[in-house]
């Protein structure tokens, strides 16, 4: 047995010292500045979900360049090809005649210098202009050899970039240089933004936030975490009372049945015949809206670890702002706007927010078999690949469920995720008996808490396992 002692690597960082809102983007913002100094033309596309950062990454990447940035409306193409022009020339210049003129004087621009331009939320022009796709292939495939422009096609309708922009059968297919699919951050990205804040705290903070960086900047540090939630999500004027509603009038036609969708799935539902008859929707009409919902990262499919395609499979709410969201504030909307912000939080959120965080420790574990190796030697085998198991035991024939597995080879690792006080020695008993239905030569049992686990299983005598609370687990992973 192993119980992780990692000497603390700081994770602290000081607000002096670090953008935080830059840290673990550097990875895109190095190969951004790769791309430009290249000096020869360039196209990278960035998508990702509304309040991603996305537009901040590439004003901190252009902010010391000469580059023209432009941010489509969504409005008429006459209204955006005004715009366009006096980003292009300046605000007392004439406007382009069309739209195949402004690009091409970018491109004329570039012929003798490097120019960086951005066009940001792209599907709001690409539906003003339906030919801008068209004509900045042509232009692309005539001058780019001549030309030092880094073109930057940025947005967030997420589907839209990855078939009209990224897919085959866009014009603009095979053009990129580079792209950039922009994340959430995970927990122990987020850690420095609320990094005055108990472990059990952050996790609470990062499960209600779902490491969205512009929800993560509205967190008060002065604040517990109780007066966080009330402040932004149980307060009429606060800052997350609306937000996902109003995300959704934005991205999707008939909010409505999302809404009652995304609820459905908060409150339990899980499998598509569970959804479709909750919503009283026919099932093949579901399943449309829950593909609208994936493409924009708001919900997943997950299938059991093992299994690439099965009728077993489910779905999740993949964001937990909006599963925090659905499962408590939707409902308990009228209460709210009555100012009963507090009793909501008493009567419907403390006494269901330890199981509410029951999936999002999950998700932490997961995300720590993959951050921990980047920095520290201490798991059996490289893990590329992890996930929830379900399914039916062959010799009890009842049903049964392990929180994380993993394989390689004939060894396979099984872990339980348990966000308790205090976890005993029958939980590692549990987790022992399950892993005996798979066959593999060598089994690592892992057990991951909240907090503390009893003197029991610490003492426990089984080979090859080990024990992880939240506080280690964030001792064992440093900053990117």
């Amino acid at each position: 047995m192993i119980l992780a002692s990692c000497k603390l690597v700081s994770l602290f960082i000081s607000f002096t010292e670090v953008n935080i809102l830059f840290y673990a983007r550097s990875t895109e913002l190095e190969r951004l500045n790769e791309m430009h100094e290249s000096g020869k033309f360039e196209f990278a596309v960035i998508y990702g979900r509304r309040r991603i950062g996305k537009t901040t990454l590439i004003r901190e990447f252009i902010k010391d360049k000469n580059a023209k940035f432009f941010a489509a409306s969504e409005s008429t193409a006459a209204v955006n090809l005004r715009a366009l022009s006096h980003i292009i020339n300046g605000k007392n210049t004439a406007v382009f005649n069309d739209y195949e003129a402004a690009l091409a004087t970018i491109f004329e621009m570039a012929e003798n210098e490097r120019v960086v331009f951005v066009i940001d939320e792209f599907p709001y022009l690409a539906d003003a202009e339906r030919s801008i796709s068209s004509l900045l292939q042509i232009l692309i495939d005539h001058r780019k050899d001549t030309s030092r422009l880094m073109l930057i096609l940025c947005g967030s309708s997420m589907s839209f970039m990855e078939n009209q922009v990224l897919g085959a059968k866009s014009p603009l297919y095979g053009r990129r240089t580079a792209q950039f699919k922009i994340m959430p951050f995970n927990f122990f990205e987020s850690l420095p933004f609320y990094n005055t804040f108990e472990p059990t705290d952050k996790a609470m903070l990062y499960g209600i936030t779902g490491g969205i960086p512009a929800y993560l900047t509205k967190i008060d540090p002065e604040k517990s975490v109780r007066e966080n939630i009330i402040a932004l999500y149980l307060t009429p004027s606060g800052n997350m009372f609306e937000e996902p509603s109003n995300l959704l009038k934005q991205e999707l036609r008939e909010p409505a049945t999302y809404n009652a969708i995304i609820e459905a799935i908060a409150s339990g539902a899980s499998r598509l015949n569970e959804i479709s008859t909750k919503c009283k929707l026919e099932s093949n009409k579901c399943a449309k809206y829950l593909s609208s919902l994936i493409s924009l990262g708001l919900v997943s499919k997950e299938y059991p670890y093992g299994e690439a395609s099965t009728k077993r499979s489910i779905y999740k709410i993949e964001d937990n702002m909006f599963r925090f969201w659905y499962r408590f504030v939707f409902a308990n909307t009228s209460a709210i706007t009555a100012g009963l912000g507090e009793q909501v939080f008493t009567h419907e959120i403390e006494t269901q927010l330890s199981a509410y965080m029951g999936l999002v420790f999950e998700a932490i574990c997961k995300q720590w078999l993959f951050e921990v190796q980047k920095n520290a030697n201490i798991l059996p085998f490289f893990i590329s690949k992890s996930g929830r198991w379900w399914g039916t035991n062959p010799e009890t024939r009842t049903q049964e469920e392990i929180d994380i597995m993993a394989t390689s080879g004939n060894t396979a690792l099984f872990a339980e995720c348990k966000w308790k006080n205090e976890i005993g020695v029958d939980v590692l008993h549990e987790l022992h008996r399950k892993s005996k239905m798979f066959n593999y030569a060598v089994r690592h049992l892992y057990i991951f808490a909240r907090n503390d686990f009893s003197e029991k299983l610490i003492r426990a005598e089984y080979e090859h396992f080990n024990l992880f609370n939240l506080n280690d687990m964030i001792n064992a992973v440093s900053v990117r």
